[in-house]
């Protein structure tokens, strides 16, 4: 009842992160671990190899990943910021700057733990949320060759690029932009690495939106994309389809050589990095289903019907339509709050409140503070609503939209927040709130 979800939200801080799922009616918090596995990954489930060492599961994972992405060298992780964090340690040294395409929360983190300097150098329009850009993941190339001027190409040790913008609403990348990419950092000897977490979306994008396309398989596309980067970090709990794994992928033996050393000490040894073998069955045939147009067609035509129905109702929204969630600018509506009253966050309270809907902030409680210790204040404020894979109906998609049109219209009378905990890292997963 409306009464509970006022004790729950309470309870948790203002921060439906600390909400226990029994109180959450449709949770769209994150697509991160929350898909639906297919019947033939349930059926891996029952097949997969557990030996401690040599796993046959870990070589059907790697068979996969070679075949449908073409990387060299694979190392298996938890997670993708498992592998975040041994590439981190890998190539990064104190004072490195790390040029990429808007930061994402435990990539930046990563890279400053390691002694690096994230600098952002997406185009402009990715941080206007009205700006209908087709592939507002894009290069700045201006901001990347002043970045290589001031500082020289050997304090770049990588560009970070991220295939489907999560921060900038689930923008997509072109492979115009990434050929061009390529062609400059061979110049200047940079490596590219690709946070490929959602680069099947990111493929659609380039098949729907990008000429020469149109008739290319996603698959195809995904390769193509793939073969312009030196390595990856993947969280396979996005695009693969399953709840928990990930990889660093590499096709250079030196690192490779150096992070398997390192995944033994921080995840497993270099043949199942923290995952069971079952689980690194799934993510072989996760891979392959992700890449399937059909499967791409329904997962982004969800999420675009989704915000279609917001843009009905009048609810200002992310254009265009993001790949895995529809992303409402928070600024826009409550204008009324300042970012230090934290819109984003409280606007996720309110419709967990009328609806029991879960959705999370991506603003400045999102971006954190900097080495000084004051908080970034992106130009972005905003309330994500991601779309687990293979999950919900158009119905559920109906009942969110429409809660939202609840909340708009009662917008003028929303308070802002306070922080009252705030953790030393990646204070969006256990802050704590109350209203003003």
């Amino acid at each position: 009842t409306k009464r509970e979800r006022l004790r729950a939200i309470r309870d948790a801080g203002f921060n439906t992160f600390l909400l226990e799922s029994g109180d959450v009616y449709i949770d769209l918090l994150t697509d991160s671990g929350t898909n639906a596995m297919s019947d033939i990954q349930w059926g891996a489930f029952m097949t997969g190899d557990e030996a401690y060492a040599g796993s046959k599961s870990f070589y059907n994972m790697e068979k996969a990943i070679h075949e449908y992405y073409g990387y060299k060298y694979v190392i298996p992780t938890h997670q993708g910021r498992g592998a975040e964090n041994i590439l981190s340690k890998i190539l990064i040294k104190k004072g490195d700057i790390i040029p990429g395409n808007m930061y994402f929360t435990t990539t930046r983190l990563h890279q400053e733990m390691a002694g690096g300097i994230f600098k952002d150098v997406i185009i402009d329009e990715a941080h206007d949320p009205t700006n209908e850009h087709p592939f507002k993941g894009n290069i700045d190339f201006l901001k990347l060759e002043t970045l290589i001027k001031t500082y020289g190409a050997e304090k770049i040790p990588y560009i970070s690029v991220a295939t489907n913008v999560n921060m900038a609403g689930g923008q997509p990348i072109s492979m115009q932009n990434l050929r061009e990419l390529r062609t400059l950092t061979q110049k200047h000897n940079i490596r590219i690495i690709h946070d490929m977490t959602r680069v099947a979306e990111n493929a659609y994008f380039i098949q729907q939106r990008e000429e020469g396309y149109s008739k290319v398989h996603v698959a195809d596309i995904v390769k193509e994309i793939c073969s312009y980067t030196d390595g990856a970090t993947m969280s396979a709990k996005k695009d693969a389809l399953v709840n928990i794994g990930g990889f660093l992928a590499t096709n250079e033996w030196d690192i490779y050589e150096e992070g398997r050393n390192l995944v033994v000490v921080y995840e497993g040894l270099h043949t199942y990095g923290g995952l069971a073998g079952r689980d690194m069955e799934a993510i072989a045939i996760g891979i392959k289903e992700s890449l399937d147009d059909n499967h791409q067609h329904a997962r982004v035509g969800q999420v675009e019907y989704l915000g279609h129905k917001m843009m009905e109702f009048g609810i200002p929204i992310v254009k265009p339509i993001g790949g895995h969630g529809v992303f409402i600018d928070a600024k826009a509506f409550l204008p009324h709050l300042t970012q230090d009253q934290f819109p984003a966050q409280a606007l996720a309270a309110e419709i967990y409140i009328d609806s029991g809907v879960r959705t999370m902030e991506r603003g400045v409680v999102s971006a954190g503070r900097n080495d000084i210790g004051e908080n970034y204040y992106p130009n972005l404020e905003l309330v994500r609503f991601t779309i687990p894979r293979r999950v919900y109906t158009q119905a559920h998609m109906d009942v969110v939209a429409e809660s939202v049109y609840s909340v708009y219209q009662k917008r003028k009378s929303i308070k802002g927040l306070k922080m009252i905990y705030e953790p030393k890292y990646l204070r969006f997963f256990q802050a704590r709130f109350e209203k003003l």
